[in-house]
């Protein structure tokens, strides 16, 4: 069975006070974590240290990187490798986020490398993907998607791919007004699948979690978990609020 998973990413958010306090509430909360549900919490980088101690006594609740560097070391300053990351005990890494790609030109011949750098060095990949909204609005989504996924995992094998997690964010959706409904992201989600199996097998694509990344909250976040295929989400502004969070997590 494959794994749910609600994940936080802060983005760039909070100071190392306020994150130690929202972590502290969301323990506090006593989120119930039955066999195969995971929570994951991806803070900025100077305080991964700080939140892995916070957490490391509560199981099914894991450590995220929001990025990693392409290169293992070296003349690269700014970056953060792969292995620095794993040194520190962080479990899993986001990798191809959508502000990573449009802010930062990041490419999927660069998230390639840096799925590799991840998986060379124990860490668990949340590899996101999804369309902007002129691409929607062509209706050419799949195939868009088909390309990320093609060019930054498919040089995978069969048991490498079973350390990924994707999360699929409709771009189009997030801060522009407009809203993905339910069934829009079990289609994409299942596409993406049928994607995986295409290349892997059905029984690869069925053990893959697949997140959905746009915008879900509490009012919304049951009625997307219910769909066959959407094993959880990656939130974003939700996650700064302790309540709304575990509400989230609450929600299969």
């Amino acid at each position: 069975m494959r794994k749910k998973i609600v994940a936080a990413n802060w983005k760039m958010n909070l100071t190392l006070a306020q994150g130690e306090q929202l972590v502290n509430d969301i323990l506090a909360a006593g989120i119930k974590l039955p066999e195969g549900q995971e929570v994951v919490i991806a803070p900025p980088f100077p305080y991964l240290l700080k939140v892995k101690q916070l957490i490391r006594n509560y199981p099914g609740i894991y450590l995220a990187a929001q990025n990693c560097a392409s290169e293992k070391s070296g003349a690269y300053t700014g970056e953060v490798s792969a292995e620095m990351l794993r040194s520190v005990d962080v479990d899993y890494v986001i990798l191809g986020h959508s502000e990573r790609r449009e802010y930062f030109s990041e490419t999927n011949a660069q998230l390639a490398k840096k799925i590799d750098q991840a998986l060379a060095n124990g860490l668990k990949p949340i590899f996101c993907c999804g369309e902007p909204l002129e691409v929607r609005k062509a209706e050419t989504q799949n195939a868009y998607v088909a390309k990320q996924l093609e060019e930054s995992l498919y040089h995978l094998d069969a048991a490498a791919l079973k350390n990924i997690v994707i999360a699929y964010e409709p771009i189009w959706a997030i801060g522009t007004g407009l809203t993905a409904s339910a069934a829009q992201a079990q289609d994409m989600h299942a596409f993406i699948r049928s994607s995986i199996a295409d290349k892997y097998g059905r029984e690869a694509a069925l053990g893959l979690s697949i997140l959905y990344g746009g915008s879900a909250k509490p009012s919304n976040a049951r009625e997307l978990f219910a769909c066959a295929d959407v094993d959880g989400g990656l939130i974003g502004g939700a996650s700064l609020v302790a309540a709304d969070f575990t509400a989230i997590a609450q929600s299969f």
